[in-house]
């Protein structure tokens, strides 16, 4: 009987370990990918814009909440969020309609440029004379877009669920944080802020456990088993896809303010022309 006994514990552990084995399995290096977000596809299908292309400037896009990693253990001095989402600002700017909204010109790195455009000018004076033209002038933006990462907040919903039974227990928490973005467009020629929006991500986060805790041989030998997995959405991909959001939503707000308008599809277009023309007729 305590034979028996004995293998109906190992055979539930063999379960249990059997069961959650293909998580711990898939779990591998992977080769570089490009990185892409959910919002990737509705910033590349926005209609195109139905004049010049807009050239606009991004300084900085700064994480202004103060916050730092969450642990419950010990104090980090890491930030909650990325110290350069300006380059997804820019990413998202250059991907809008394919490249058919908006000239992002530098400004991130405009010390380092105009530093190299000075040492192009001094060598060319010094050794080809005043013979090779001189540098093209630098574009600069009409529009200038400002804002940041505003808050972070951490725990704002925490649940679960478990149940044990004869010393065999099943668990499963989770977690959700919220990032929120804040961004606005001014015109450079007088300082007004033309367009504001704001836009809240959620970061969710999940643990499932199973673990087996039993005493065996009248209660001096224990036998105990435990094993789970937990996925974190990256808070990076969060405020990426909140950024792109962002610029999505703002350009539709601006079509919708008369500040720009969304060029007409060419089926659209010759719809229109045959109802005139049977209109005139």
């Amino acid at each position: 009987m305590k034979k028996f006994f004995h293998m109906t514990i190992a055979a539930v552990m063999a379960l249990i370990v059997s069961g959650c084995a293909p998580t711990v399995k898939n779990v591998k290096w992977d080769e570089p990918e490009i990185a892409m977000s959910s919002m990737s596809d509705r910033l590349s299908t926005l209609p195109a814009l139905d004049g010049p292309i807009i050239t606009i400037a991004v300084y900085s896009f700064q994480d202004k909440t103060g916050q730092r990693k969450p642990n419950p253990n010990f104090s980090q001095l890491s930030s909650a969020v990325s110290q350069g989402s300006e380059v997804w600002v820019i990413d998202a700017l250059k991907k809008a309609s394919n490249g058919q909204w908006f000239k992002v010109v530098e400004r991130i790195g405009l010390d380092n440029l105009v530093k190299e455009r000075q040492l192009i000018r001094s060598t060319r004076e010094v050794y080809d004379g005043d013979k090779t033209p001189s540098l093209k002038p630098m574009l600069f933006a009409g529009l200038i877009v400002e804002g940041g990462v505003v808050g972070y907040d951490t725990n704002i919903e925490t649940g679960g669920q478990g149940a044990r039974y004869l010393g065999i227990g099943l668990t499963k928490q989770y977690r959700v944080d919220q990032v929120t973005v804040a961004m606005r467009i001014v015109s450079v020629q007088t300082g007004e802020v033309l367009l504001s929006v704001a836009v809240e991500k959620r970061i969710a986060s999940y643990k499932t456990s199973a673990d087996l805790f039993r005493f065996v041989d009248l209660g001096t030998v224990s036998q105990e088993a435990e094993i789970g997995n937990s996925i974190n959405e990256p808070v990076n991909y969060a405020v990426r896809t909140a950024i792109e959001s962002s610029v999505v939503e703002m350009i539709r707000k601006g079509e919708r303010q008369g500040l720009w308008k969304f060029k007409k599809p060419v089926e659209t277009t010759i719809h229109e022309e045959k109802s005139e023309d049977e209109d005139n007729n």
